[in-house]
């Protein structure tokens, strides 16, 4: 048996840049990595180079999900590991809401993750592990980001359900939480993040590669004793 055959499988979605990116060079030493990307051609190739299977997907159709799947197995097999890290967000409130931009949240925040669990399902063999990337605003929704805060709260609520409809199976399903994340592609202002900092324990916030080593741990048989959490890896926003 090959070394790439005994090396576990996993897909993650939404990964050719920020958060996913890191979650996929994090396991690209010791797994089979599958990432998705949509508008992010040259990350993705980039990726490609280094042996990732990336395949292009938009979440808001409502086939994507079962299609991802059915290519992540035709190239690695059956799954280790699956990652839910695609996101939208439409910025506003409720003044001026725009039912069609929250669909769109709701479409890949909430349901393409579901969906993609319901399709992976006879690709998860017992051991294996779910892992969603949701976010501190659903504990503490943004006013100026509504849809996304309600999409990534139903996210967390969710993951605790799948936890428990797939336990009899072996198969876990836990969160990752980020905050505010430093982002060298697209620095905040620095008054924002000053705000963001006033509210932490911590004097830094958070970087990619740090929720990346919270997500490698949940997916590893180190976690093999944790479902239905979700763990916020936020500086201790808020305390």
């Amino acid at each position: 048996m090959s070394d790439s055959t005994l090396r576990p499988a996993i897909l993650v979605i939404g990964a050719a840049r920020g958060i996913g990116r890191a979650i996929a060079e994090a396991l690209i030493p010791d797994h089979r990595v599958v990432i998705t990307w949509h508008s992010a051609h040259a990350e993705a190739q980039a990726l490609s180079a280094r042996g990732v299977t990336c395949i292009r997907a938009d979440f808001t159709d409502p086939d994507a999900p079962a299609r991802v799947v059915a290519q992540a197995v035709a190239a690695v097999g059956p799954l280790s590991g699956l990652v839910n890290n695609a996101g939208a967000i439409a910025e506003g409130g409720i003044d001026g809401f725009d039912p069609k931009a929250a669909e769109t949240v709701m479409r890949v925040n909430l349901m393409a993750p579901l969906a993609l669990v319901a399709a992976a399902l006879d690709q998860l063999a017992p051991g294996a592990s779910v892992v969603n990337i949701t976010s501190m605003n659903a504990r503490f929704p943004a006013a100026g980001a509504l849809a996304y805060s309600a999409s990534k709260a139903a996210l967390d609520n969710a993951t605790i359900g799948l936890a428990k409809a797939l336990g009899p199976r072996g198969i876990r399903v836990n969160a990752v939480a980020p905050g505010a994340v430093e982002r060298d592609h697209a620095p905040r202002p620095a008054e924002l993040q000053q705000k963001f900092l006033a509210e932490m324990a911590l004097d830094h916030l958070p970087e990619d590669h740090q929720i990346a080593s919270a997500v490698r741990y949940l997916l590893s048989p180190g976690a093999g004793a944790m479902t239905g959490a979700v763990l916020p890896v936020t500086g201790g926003f808020r305390l």
